[in-house]
């Protein structure tokens, strides 16, 4: 009997080990490519680059507002301002003076949403650990309290916005091209439209006023602000360079840099395969194949510049304060227009951290991500008042199996979670304040006395 070299027998096993690891890495790379090749075929443009966000100090890739470029001084300037308590000098009652700030309706911790079913500013106390435990101080009435009628949208992604809020009425361009001659008419704070601004600078001038806040001698001087307006906008008139427009453009110029840069999803799409779980790519497959969820969140921060009806229940429905069944606010981008078409129909926002901060729908209207998966599969609106004629297009029963709805998920939960979303709060403002809130029972919860 002829026997094989021993060398050769050992030859013949290496390469058999080979072809069983390249067999097992091209089977491990092929749900990889297959993603790979979904993303592109749906992508605005065809590729990946469309749904990558830049790093947070990449400021000349990030979208900045017309007429406000985005600086490393104004970007300083404004992350000092979202968390200032001292801002809050227009408060209602003496007990609600200095005690809340931009971060109390937009809490990091909870991806930059409420942590409760509503924001509210001027006229609450607390905060419990994420948010949550913020409610109506004894000392204000309803009608007094600083509440959104709908759920403050999250400030993630919100450089890729352009028409702020649920119904996009900040901004004089983009969809806001053609409503002239409704701004400032039947909501006086869009006048200031006019000024050409985009929507997030717009909307923080009037912002600014609408949530009792102002930078004065006090701020400027007392706490030492002065100098970091002189930095951030050394160029502008001094008799400009500490109003509200500077003040909102050094928020908006802050604001535009939140970007969920370390999510699993945006580090796979950066080329680190090994970034999400299998069932996380599952899910993405879902998200960009039969779930049909691409249509709508189509820009990189998974938000889109579209208006939906999807037919679910408004704030005063699960208990909202200061808002009811004729809320404008609950006719979404028909109470901005005033075109039937466009009743109930909401913006599409973003979808990162989502699982930080319970609540969902612009009425706060569900609790659970895997039951807003649900809502959508089945396609069935949930809202009476909402005309069928008004549901959008795109809202219809998907027919997902199990598997994939759990998948899609778990993508939702964690392949879009960004774990360090902290990097963008600063360790003090120059008040000395607690900060996201100032009451006094806040402070003990949050561990400021």
């Amino acid at each position: 009997m002829h026997r094989q070299p021993k060398y050769v027998v050992a030859l013949a096993f290496a390469i058999g080990l080979l072809f069983a690891a390249c067999t097992s890495e091209q089977a491990a790379d092929t749900l990889d490519v297959t993603l790979e090749r979904q993303i592109a075929r749906v992508a605005p443009t065809g590729s990946l680059e469309d749904f990558r966000v830049p790093h947070h100090e990449d400021l000349a890739n990030i979208p900045a507002g017309i007429g406000n470029p985005l600086t490393p001084e104004k970007v300083e300037l404004g992350k000092m301002l979202f968390y200032e308590t001292a801002l809050g000098r227009d408060a209602v009652h003496e007990s609600g003076m200095m005690t809340f700030s931009c971060a109390s309706c937009h809490v990091p911790s909870a991806g930059f949403m409420p942590g409760a079913i509503q924001g509210i500013a001027d006229g609450a106390q607390g905060f419990g650990f994420n948010g949550e435990s913020r409610q109506m101080r004894p000392d204000y009435s309803e009608d007094q309290i600083d509440a959104q009628g709908a759920r403050p949208l999250s400030m993630i992604g919100t450089a890729y916005v352009t028409n702020s809020m649920w119904a996009g009425r900040f901004g004089a361009r983009f969809n806001n091209e053609g409503t002239e001659h409704l701004w400032g008419v039947f909501d006086h704070a869009t006048a200031i439209n006019h000024t050409g601004l985009d929507g997030l600078e717009a909307q923080n001038i009037e912002g600014t006023i609408v949530h009792r806040m102002r930078v004065d001698d006090y701020i400027l001087d007392t706490l030492g602000y002065r100098a970091l307006f002189d930095r951030a906008f050394y160029d502008w008139p001094e008799n400009a360079r500490y109003g509200r427009e500077a003040m909102s453009f050094a928020l908006s110029a802050y604001i535009r840099t939140i970007m969920p840069y370390e999510a699993p999803f945006q580090r796979w799409l950066r080329g680190e395969t090994d970034a999400m779980t299998k069932q996380q790519k599952l899910g993405a497959l879902v998200f960009f194949g039969d779930g049909g969820c691409y249509r709508c969140h189509n820009s990189p921060a998974l938000n889109g510049n579209t208006f939906h009806a999807i037919g679910v229940n408004d704030l005063c429905d699960v208990g909202g304060l200061a808002t009811g069944l004729n809320d404008e606010r609950n006719l979404g981008r028909g109470g901005f227009t005033r075109r039937q078409e466009d009743m109930f129909a909401f913006k599409v926002p973003q979808l990162y951290n989502l699982k930080d901060s319970p609540f969902y729908f612009h009425g706060s209207s569900h609790y659970d991500l895997r039951d807003v998966v649900a809502y959508f599969n089945a396609g069935i609106p949930e809202n009476p008042r909402v005309p069928p004629e008004n549901i959008s297009r795109f809202f219809h029963p998907l027919n997902l199996t199990e598997q994939q709805m759990e998948d899609l998920t778990e993508f939702l939960k964690h392949g879009l979670y960004d774990p360090n979303l902290e990097r963008f709060v600063p360790e003090s403002v120059l008040s000395g304040n607690c900060f996201p809130n100032n009451d006094p029972i806040s402070r003990a919860q949050l561990g400021c006395d």
